[in-house]
């Protein structure tokens, strides 16, 4: 499965008309999507029966539709006029922009196959018929892994119908919304787009600002006509079976004023539908733009700005004083991503424990509260914070200020967390020439990394009894004569280790081995006294029926990546979630467990705004009582 894949299908007359598609396309590719276009062709099938001057053939059904009929005559002529006027234009396109291109029709070399439709009942000139080579189908498979590894060495893959039908050794045709639904599917994409030539799915098809913004099952039918009735199936049938995120937009763009986005959440109350959406949007660490551009667009209002900073964390503000609250959450979630289902009881799928449930309920509170001067309050979703790089959190502790800060962590409604280990992650790299492995004394590379981590295990343990450590990847192999072995391993360090243990790790290298520092984020371990904590335990005493329980953690958070400048700055992590989920397929969060966690947050904030004013009334009084008593 590729983490970032989006399947985007284009109608003929996007690709024709669009000045902004590819662009668009180029810019994905450019932050490392990985891109499958399927092409639609009904204008190009025009324009060439019209090139040739023949008519389009249809047949009229036995309940007066009308159907395309394509005689086996005829299928050249369609693959050419995919081949002239959809497939050779957007090669041409993306390779203006540098892209390496992959363009064919579905069915070439049997990639994507199908199976010819029943014989039409059909009407003529006023009889009943039997037409029976119309070649016209349904798709049956695809050849998923060849597809996935094209993806992966392209970096577009474009295809459109016909796709092949191996039992009657021809092609047959497809509507290009079902084909691009069934390819989403069989890949396991993260991201669907319909492109269309409206602002999403309308109302009203004559009001072109009556975008319907979302759609979820069982609501009350959707009236559309022409090919929009294709897309909605195809949407449908992503929902059924897929794993993508959804969304019909346009006009002929990516990113036009109207996107109209399906839900597979059932009975989903109105409190919870952010979060329910934000859980189904995939955001694997590396594909955290669709769910920031998505919370841009929702979030911001009248009292709320919201922006994208140059790392790409959402960025959500309100108030304008001088003393900040930061509110730091993550979008990024772990692999792999599983449809996100929700229901007026729980809601489940990839980031709802770790950590959407957090992000969301900062930024429902932050709609909630009511901020008075001279204070604001930051709400922003970090990229990369599952990786090492925690991109997002180090542009946050290098270009914005803060008096206090939240992280966005699950601790569970009735626990507050005053810090984390820290994270020392190592490679480890052993080689040595080949030998035999009985000959006498020989010691494998596998075997040299895992004495090599035994030791490291026992240096460590002499600066910090307490820490845990975990081999989390392991290879070998040879190259070039060598036998090599290569490893991950990382140590959750305690807040209270000794300082040294750094200085201590390069001494175990030797003329075999070598240790890299991948990422050395030190613990951290905020005070149980001050403003912060106080405010959060007086705040949860009107909401829980016992006391907020004070907590260390042994992983690692971007509260880490903040300590290592933030030194005086008070921070604690708060969220929704049970944090034994974290990282798990069975992620989930109940309601009831959600809305009390808002108000213990929404209580602790109002409860911090109100003693932070009362400090610095009680320093200014302080102040200038000794300034009164020293010109005296």
């Amino acid at each position: 499965m590729i983490n970032n894949l989006y399947v985007i299908k284009l109608g003929s007359s996007t690709i024709v008309n669009s000045q902004t598609i590819f662009a668009e396309i180029a810019e994905l590719s450019g932050r490392g999507a990985k891109i499958l276009l399927v092409g639609g062709g009904a204008e190009a099938i025009e324009q060439k029966f019209a090139e040739l001057n023949e008519p389009l053939k249809f047949v009229e059904l036995e309940n007066g539709d009308q159907a395309r009929y394509c005689p086996p005559a005829d299928m050249g002529k369609i693959i050419q006029a995919y081949e002239d006027y959809i497939l050779a234009p957007i090669r041409q396109a993306l390779q203006a922009y540098g892209l390496s291109v992959l363009a064919q029709v579905a069915g070439a070399h049997g990639w994507v196959q199908g199976k010819q439709g029943k014989p039409l009942k059909v009407r003529k000139d006023g009889k009943k018929l039997i037409v029976r080579d119309s070649l016209y189908g349904s798709y049956t498979s695809t050849r998923h892994e060849l597809l996935l590894q094209l993806i992966q060495a392209y970096d577009v893959v474009c295809v459109t119908p016909p796709i092949y039908d191996p039992l009657i050794a021809n092609y047959i045709n497809i509507d290009a919304d079902m084909l691009a639904a069934h390819l989403a599917i069989a890949t396991g994409a993260s991201h669907v787009r319909f492109v269309t030539g409206t602002a999403g799915v309308l109302r009203d098809v004559a009001d072109a600002k009556s975008t319907i913004p979302d759609i979820y099952p069982q609501q009350e039918p959707i009236i559309v006509s022409g090919r929009m009735k294709q897309k909605l199936r195809a949407a449908e049938l992503v929902l059924a079976q897929g794993v993508a995120d959804i969304a019909i937009t346009g006009p002929h763009t990516l990113h036009g004023p109207g996107q109209t986005w399906f839900w597979r959440g059932v009975d989903v109350p109105a409190d919870m539908q952010l979060l329910h959406q934000a859980i189904s949007i995939a955001s694997v660490s590396g594909d955290e733009a669709v769910l920031a551009e998505f919370l841009r667009e929702r979030v911001r209002s009248e009292q709320i700005t919201t922006t994208i900073d140059a790392a790409g964390n959402i960025v959500c503000s309100k108030g304008e004083g001088s003393h900040t609250l930061l509110l730091l959450g993550h979008m990024d979630t772990v692999p792999y991503v599983w449809p996100s289902t929700a229901d007026a009881m729980q809601l489940t799928g990839r980031g709802s424990v770790d950590a959407k449930g957090s992000l969301i309920n900062f930024i429902e509170v932050l709609r909630q509260l009511d901020v008075p001067p001279p204070f604001r309050v930051l709400v922003i979703g970090a990229v990369e914070e599952e990786i090492s790089s925690s991109a997002g959190a180090f542009y946050v502790r290098d270009h914005v200020q803060a008096d206090a800060v939240i992280i966005g962590e699950p601790s569970g409604t009735s626990h507050l967390t005053l810090g984390y280990y820290g994270l020392l992650k190592l490679k480890l790299d052993v080689r040595q020439k080949q030998q035999h492995s009985a000959g006498k004394d020989s010691i494998s590379p596998i075997d040299r990394i895992y004495q090599l981590a035994a030791q490291l295990r026992q240096q460590i343990g002499e600066y910090d009894p307490d820490h845990v450590s975990a081999l989390i990847e392991l290879s070998s192999g040879i190259d070039g004569g060598e036998h090599y072995a290569s490893a991950i391993l990382n140590f959750r360090i305690s807040p209270a280790a000794q300082s040294g243990y750094r200085e201590a790790i390069a001494q175990l290298e030797s003329s075999h081995s070598r240790i890299t520092i991948l990422r050395d984020t030190p613990g951290y371990q905020n005070s149980r006294r001050d403003e912060l904590v106080k405010s959060f335990v007086r705040g949860a005493s009107s909401v829980l029926p016992d006391r907020l329980v004070l907590q260390m953690k042994k992983g690692t958070s971007d509260m880490n990546t903040l300590a290592t400048t933030w030194t005086t700055i008070p921070m604690v992590a708060y969220g929704p979630g049970d944090a034994s989920l974290d990282h798990t397929d069975e992620e989930y969060v109940n309601v009831d467990e959600v809305r009390l966690s808002r108000q213990v947050l929404l209580n602790s904030i109002q409860t911090w705004f109100s003693l932070t004013t009362k400090k610095e009334l009680t320093t200014k009084e302080e102040v200038y009582a000794f300034n009164s008593e020293q010109a005296t």
